[in-house]
């Protein structure tokens, strides 16, 4: 699928360390508290779905959903997931029109560099009563680090490299699920606020979820010393709690039904 959309995730490199976080085992808590929120969502409702599409989501969060829906197909981006059905890329889904009743996605279309045209496929694989379900991260995400990298690299090299992704707020999801052309499209926002006892064990958290620097313009060599010792100090200045790091994690919520209104 054609996109003029710019490039800003390095999405073979996302896949790898999505795949190698899923192969060390590693579990995320958030992934696991954005499945328990959209579990019971689909509780709510009392339905059961007959063909529904998991796109990407962790096992920890998968094992939740799965009790929604007699049949899943599973995508993953990278060839070596072993739990995936099918080896698909979000922003190019390889499913004819309508064939989900239920398509569902944790914690993974952040990283997506054309979000509309992700969710316009989203809603053409749903048949017109069918329904999506998504978390992904949005908001203020991670904005205590990006700040402390700014101040520390503009404090020790003059300068500033990408290191924290963008993310989208909860006003334009809502619009992008309208454009997309879903019916009752809803969007919310849940904040979740983390405090570590060190920047390693936030690096930890963002490793074990595969969701480490992955932006195209990143910068490749290793981050100086000097670096992230400002960093950790602007961190510690502005966003510390009696010597812990507050991290800010922003995870959206959307729904959309499908609509019969385009093709």
């Amino acid at each position: 699928m054609h996109s003029s959309a710019p490039i800003l995730f390095d999405r073979k490199l996302y896949a790898a360390r999505r795949l190698k976080a899923a192969r060390r085992g590693a579990e995320s808590f958030l992934a696991r508290q954005a499945g328990e929120i959209l579990a019971e969502r689909l509780s709510a409702l009392g339905r059961k779905f007959s063909r529904a599409l998991d796109l990407g989501t962790r096992t920890e969060s998968h094992a939740l959903l799965a009790p929604a829906a007699v049949q899943w197909v599973r995508t993953a981006a990278a060839p070596a997931a072993e739990f995936a059905s099918v080896i698909a890329d979000e922003e190019a889904l390889p499913f004819a029109s309508e064939s989900f009743d239920l398509v569902v996605s944790v914690l993974t279309l952040h990283a997506v560099n054309d979000l509309p045209g992700a969710l316009v496929q989203i809603r053409r694989a749903l048949v017109p009563d069918g329904l999506f379900l998504a978390a992904l991260f949005g908001g203020s995400t991670l904005s205590e680090l990006r700040q402390a990298f700014v101040a520390g690299e503009a404090e020790t090299t003059g300068g500033a490299s990408p290191r924290v992704a963008p993310f989208t707020d909860v006003r334009d999801a809502g619009a992008l699920l309208q454009r997309a052309g879903f019916a009752m499209p809803v969007a919310d926002v849940e904040r979740v606020t983390v405090r570590y006892r060190s920047f390693a064990k936030l690096a930890d958290d963002l490793r074990d979820m595969g969701e480490t620097n992955m932006l195209m313009q990143r910068r490749r060599s290793i981050t100086s010393p000097r670096v992230l010792h400002a960093a950790l100090a602007h961190y510690l200045n502005h966003d510390g709690d009696t010597g812990q790091l507050r991290a800010t994690f922003d995870v959206l919520y959307l729904t959309g039904r499908g609509s019969e209104s385009k093709a």
